[in-house]
């Protein structure tokens, strides 16, 4: 009989395991997958879906960044994937849903850039009170125009904030220590930081603040949330920040805004449509307008923040392979069974439909085979339910087949 000591930590070889990552994903995840033994390929670019559908179909585990467009199509062609990685925070360029339904989680990095992204909406809180954009490219051309005109400190005004999550509670907080007072509006209740005060509307926002900055995700509810109607509600002469989704804002309308004078300056790290890679040709209507910063979405593109995300989203693809735990993961119920050392068992993993009865036909299965579970969890959403097992070493095998015959059974595995 095989003694603990002797089992395998996983059913499938480690050195076997192959993992894909694209965009240049940084390499302390590299370093943390090569020590687990994994097969590692990395490629400096994102690809295209046709490109993509022949690199995935050998591949257990894909990393990408914002720029690699994750469909239906690659997702159910890759018939060995067993979980995806978004190293950053946004996951909108995934079929999350087809994802889930293959039984596939997918992990993101939700804590890692906040830091960066809020340093950078500081800074540009105070260039667009000092026009500092606009004087430094003036003197790059030769211009020396010493004003004060339209300058002014930031301590004593008001920041409000749309978005009160990790990233909006860490500006607030920044901008406090700056002098400035903080309110912010979320649709969920949230726990004010410090002296950071909640709003009841939007609108109240929009009309009370001299800086506005942005931080939702991008969902139906925030796809133009602020346009010529919002703009308008905004104090005349105060500043507009995103750096969160380029969908959240009508450029047109914002670029308006500006052109008249209703705004004094705007802030833009993202966009509706931004390029693939790197290159000349970008064009924006912001473009050549007054103290208007512009910036090719690097909010989170920090040596620090990068170094970080690559071990946070590593970490939890590590612990979903060779554990089984989906903690964490944007799409999928969450488990996390822990492993208990010395016990002669097997961890089966199965997903499956989530419809009435499995559990039943599940248990069925494990009597039949007169087999001894040493710990079993199951979690479900409004479309599978993942379930984790530990049982007997002795009918692991056959309980792990007559799960995968079920005809609810969309993903059955033994993990060691």
């Amino acid at each position: 009989m095989t003694t603990p000591s002797q089992q395998p930590l996983t059913s499938f070889p480690k050195d076997q395991i192959k993992i894909l990552l694209l965009e240049n994903i940084h390499q302390s995840a590299v370093t943390l997958f090569k020590a687990e033994g994994f097969q590692v390929e990395t490629i400096s670019t994102s690809l295209k879906e046709k490109d993509l559908v022949e690199k995935l179909r050998d591949v257990h585990v894909v990393g990408i960044r914002s720029k690699t467009q994750l469909r239906q199509l690659p997702i159910v062609e890759s018939k060995r994937l067993l979980t995806i990685g978004a190293f950053c925070i946004g996951v909108n360029q995934i079929d999350l849903e087809c994802a889930n339904k293959r039984g596939v989680p997918v992990f993101n990095a939700p804590f890692s850039n906040t830091r960066s992204v809020a340093e950078m909406i500081l800074a540009e809180v105070i260039f667009l009170a000092r026009q500092l954009g606009d004087r430094s490219r003036e003197v790059h051309v030769g211009t020396w125009k010493k004003v004060a005109t339209g300058s002014f400190e930031v301590r004593g005004k008001t920041l409000g904030v749309i978005g009160y999550g990790h990233i909006g509670s860490q500006v607030g907080v920044l901008a406090e220590m700056l002098g400035m007072n903080v309110i912010f509006y979320d649709r969920v209740t949230k726990l004010p930081m410090g002296n950071n005060k909640p709003v009841s509307t939007l609108g109240d926002l929009l009309a009370t603040a001299d800086f506005v900055t942005l931080h939702v995700p991008e969902t139906p509810q925030t796809k133009n949330m602020i346009g010529h109607d919002e703009l308008a509600l905004m104090k005349k002469g105060s500043y507009l920040l995103n750096a969160s989704r380029g969908t959240v804002v009508v450029i047109p309308a914002l670029a308006d805004a500006l052109r008249k004078g209703h705004l004094a300056g705007a802030a833009i790290d993202v966009y509706p449509e931004e390029p693939e890679g790197n290159g000349e040709g970008f064009k924006t209507e912001l473009q050549d307008l007054s103290n208007v910063i512009l910036t090719p979405h690097v909010g989170g593109s920090t040596s620090e923040a990068q170094e970080a995300i690559g071990r946070e989203v590593a970490t939890s693809l590590i612990r979903y392979i060779n554990q089984g735990t989906t903690t964490g993961a944007v799409n999928f119920p969450h488990v996390d069974l822990p492993t208990v050392p010395g016990r002669e068992t097997h961890r089966i993993l199965n997903v499956h439909k989530n419809v009435p009865g499995v559990l039943r036909d599940i248990n069925k299965i494990v009597s039949d085979k007169n087999a001894n579970i040493e710990a079993q969890v199951l979690a479900t959403d409004a479309n599978i339910g993942y379930l984790v097992m530990d049982i007997g070493t002795d009918v692991s095998e056959d309980v792990k087949q007559g799960i995968a015959s079920l005809p609810t059974s969309i993903k059955t595995r033994i993990l060691y």
